[in-house]
């Protein structure tokens, strides 16, 4: 393990923050976690082993397919994933039919929520590839 903020090797596993530049473990985008070496900021795999670099601020896959599932009808998911517009298009189609159409836009909260499980839809509104 590597600090991605200076590429110090941790000697000790459970360490918090690194010893060599005191940044807290995880933080930083300029080496790579996996093998040390240099990556540009904003990558999103390693040069040098071909490793998924690990990415600040990312949505989590798992909460936004659960959203999906349980409360598609809402277009929480979306709201989440910052797909605004698709959002209170759910929202306002549930709520203005006097929920008469909530059914139907559950179902595609459902197959929504299955697409973000099982990584056909794989980045936030962004851009930005969902974490595991």
């Amino acid at each position: 393990m590597f600090c991605r903020n200076c590429g110090f090797q941790y000697v000790n596993p459970a360490a918090v923050i690194c010893t060599s530049c005191n940044a807290p473990k995880g933080e930083g985008g300029y080496h790579c976690q996996a093998c040390g070496a240099s990556t540009v900021p904003g990558a999103f795999v390693c040069m040098g082993c071909g490793g998924k670099l690990a990415i600040k601020g990312a949505k989590s896959k798992v909460v936004a397919g659960i959203l999906g599932i349980m409360i598609g009808a809402y277009g929480v998911h979306n709201f989440y994933l910052g797909y605004t517009g698709k959002a209170i298009a759910q929202l306002l189609i549930s709520i203005l039919s006097f929920f008469t159409l909530a059914p139907f836009v559950m179902i595609w909260g459902l197959v929504e929520g299955i697409f973000i499980l099982t990584g056909k839809i794989d980045t936030d509104a962004n851009g930005v590839p969902l974490s595991d």
